[in-house]
């Protein structure tokens, strides 16, 4: 079995378990942890993830922020003098995670991302030295009324997450749902 059909296959045992709605928003949160080198083949396969999620009686929903920072830079009012000083662009960064936050926490409340909906997480690598998962999740995680599937490479021990295995991690109550045999 390959790196990703484990998991595909862990992620099917999680999201067939009874969903508990009394916890809190941290606890909805579901990490698919894997190494970064995998990233495109996970891309590839994340149909397979849909498939096991629907097949748990759960509806899916994706958010890719992958291209997000881009999309804001792109439409930002001062993006020639940030290209010109790029040092100024930490000035704005706080904006950046608003607007992120603010997307990913529409894709969360929108009719479609009820109690029974997994909502997918893909792209997280793209905020590495921009900003830091912990302080978007930190911003969406009382509106999870499902559960956040946050698709990620990087690693953990315990609950301590490190993202693309560079950055000091940080403790998270999330579920880690990793490759049983990798």
């Amino acid at each position: 079995m390959s790196y990703i059909d484990e998991l595909v296959k862990s992620y099917t045992e999680i999201v067939e378990l009874p969903w508990d709605s009394a916890i809190s928003g941290a606890e909805k949160v579901w990490f698919v942890i894997y190494d970064p080198t995998q990233e495109r083949r996970l891309r590839l396969h994340l149909p397979e993830f849909e498939t096991a999620t629907r097949r748990a009686d759960h509806r899916w929903k994706l958010i890719d922020i992958t291209d997000s920072f881009a999309q804001w830079m792109a439409a930002h009012d001062y993006r020639d003098a940030y290209f010109e000083a790029p040092d100024l662009l930490d000035l704005a960064l706080e904006d950046f995670s608003t607007d992120l936050a603010a997307l990913i926490a529409d894709g969360l409340t929108t009719p479609d991302a009820d109690a029974e909906t997994v909502v997918a997480l893909l792209g997280v690598a793209s905020l590495f030295g921009l900003n830091h998962v912990s302080s978007i999740l930190e911003r969406v995680r009382a509106r999870i009324r499902g559960r956040l599937l946050v698709f990620f490479p990087g690693q953990h021990t315990g609950s301590n997450y490190r993202l693309l295995d560079a950055r000091d991690g940080w403790d998270y109550l999330a579920v880690a749902i990793t490759a049983k045999n990798a």
